[in-house]
C-alpha cells in the first residue's frame, strides 16, 4: 500500500535500523520506543488487522516474535517481555499493518500499565458474551 509507513520501510524507501527480515517478514527498532529496545514486527505484506492476515503470515510473524523476545532478555538483560498488537483504531491501532511491539521489561523502568479491570453483573452475562463469541468463530 502506497501510503503505508511500515510498507515504505519494506520496500526501503523509509530507512529503518533492522534487526531481522526475510522473505515474509522485517522486525526493526520503534523510533518511539515505550522502553529503550522496543521492537516492532511486521509481515511485509500489507494487512491491516489479525483478522485480515492468513494463519501461515502470523505463524511466521509470531516465530521471529519469539525471536526477538529471547533476544532482548539474553542481550539487553530485560527481567520480562509485553508482547502488544492492536487491531482497529478503537483499540488503539496507529498504523493500519498489522504488527507487533515487542517490548523488553526491567524491574525499574518506570513503565506500567494501566490496565482498569471491569466486572460483570452477573454469570449469565458472561455465558451469553461467550455463546455470541463461539457463534462467531470461523
Amino acid at each position: 500500500m502506497s501510503n503505508c509507513i511500515f510498507c515504505k520501510i519494506v520496500a526501503g524507501t523509509i530507512p529503518a535500523t533492522k534487526l531481522y527480515e526475510d522473505d515474509d517478514v522485517l522486525a526493526f527498532m520503534d523510533i518511539g520506543p515505550i522502553v529503550k529496545g522496543h521492537v516492532l514486527v511486521i509481515p511485509k505484506t500489507h494487512t491491516e488487522t489479525i483478522g485480515q492476515t492468513p494463519p501461515e503470515t502470523l505463524a511466521k510473524v509470531i516465530a521471529v516474535v519469539r525471536r526477538m523476545a529471547r533476544a532482548q532478555q539474553a542481550g539487553l538483560g530485560a527481567d520480562g517481555i509485553n508482547i502488544h498488537q492492536s487491531n482497529g483504531a478503537a483499540a488503539g491501532q496507529v498504523v493500519p499493518h498489522i504488527h507487533f511491539h515487542v517490548i523488553p521489561r526491567f524491574k525499574h523502568d518506570g513503565h506500567h500499565w494501566n490496565w482498569t479491570a471491569q466486572s460483570y453483573a452477573d454469570p449469565s452475562e458472561v455465558a451469553a458474551l461467550a455463546d455470541r463469541i463461539k457463534a462467531a468463530l470461523d
